[in-house]
């Protein structure tokens, strides 16, 4: 696409963000799809972060995405916040409509729209048990509650489990959906709850260094348990390799890193993202057999 003088600018926005595939993504989508935009990656220190917000409604821009450490710092900046935005308490995409910029979070909606696609998994009257409480959790989990599970079990570790209780309490009261905390120390209740669980999670990082898992090698799994990480470097922690050992759907978390990015994309233009012929480049690029 010829940059001229109509193009329209996008931008993922945090500190670090160099290594970002987000530019990738958007930028091909934009190709794909013959829309004049560009999107770029802008490393800001956070005495920037207000003023950098200013500028999408002073370039009409269609809108930015914020990554860590700024996904609760931008809030304060906001004209209205989503649904999703309000549950979380983090943005990670901000929408320009008109020069009224609203806060949303399109990380659970990613994750759940890569489940539906890649296994025709809905979590909807679903139990799901997950490992973890910090943002990518508790965005997976206000997503859970929001599309209808019918209960969610969450460990998280013994020094953060008084906070994690209190925002369960508080999503459980304004969804409605039972939330129960345990601390994922305890192996032997993460085994009962995934016993009685059609969806687990690992929401942590561990496994990031291809070598380690919270659960334990001989831990059983219910039949037909659907099973996620939100990892996609490696394209397989040894706690994927271990459920598929069983026989067990799994997927990792590079369809979540597609599919958020593709529900930003499409607030903003009101076009589909071309995930499918993305997915294939994505896949090409991160599953690299060591």
């Amino acid at each position: 696409m010829q940059i001229d003088g109509h193009t329209r600018l996008a931008a993922v926005v945090a500190r670090p963000i160099k290594h970002s595939i987000s530019p990738f993504i958007h930028n091909a989508a934009f190709d794909l799809l013959g829309i004049n935009g560009v999107y770029v990656a802008w490393d800001i220190p956070e005495e920037d972060l207000e003023e950098t917000v200013k500028n999408v409604r002073r370039y009409d821009m269609w809108g930015i995405n914020i990554s860590m450490p700024y996904k609760q710092a931008v809030i304060p900046h906001m004209d209205e916040l989503t649904d999703s935005a309000q549950l979380i308490g983090a943005v990670n995409t901000v929408i320009n409509r008109d020069g009224k910029l609203i806060g949303h979070n399109t990380d659970g909606i990613g994750f759940f729209r890569s489940l539906k696609t890649f296994e025709n998994f809905d979590v909807k009257d679903k139990v799901m048990t997950i490992l973890g409480g910090g943002g990518a959790a508790t965005a997976l989990i206000a997503q859970a509650a929001l599309n209808g599970a019918k209960k969610i079990n969450i460990f998280n570790q013994t020094v953060f489990l008084e906070t994690t209780k209190a925002k369960a309490k508080e999503l459980s009261d304004r969804t409605g959906v039972p939330i129960a905390v345990y601390p994922v120390e305890d192996l032997s209740i993460i085994q009962d709850k995934v016993m009685e669980s059609q969806l687990f999670v690992n929401a942590t990082s561990v496994g990031m260094d291809g070598q380690s898992m919270i659960i334990s090698p001989a831990m059983s799994f219910p039949e037909g348990l659907q099973v996620a990480d939100v990892i996609y470097q490696p394209f397989e922690t040894p706690f994927l390799k271990l459920v598929r050992s069983k026989g067990l759907p799994a997927i990792n978390g590079l369809g979540m890193l597609l599919f958020q990015a593709a529900e930003a994309f499409e607030v903003w233009t009101g076009k589909p993202m071309p995930t499918e012929k993305i997915w294939t480049e994505l896949v090409k690029k991160y599953d690299v057999k060591e």
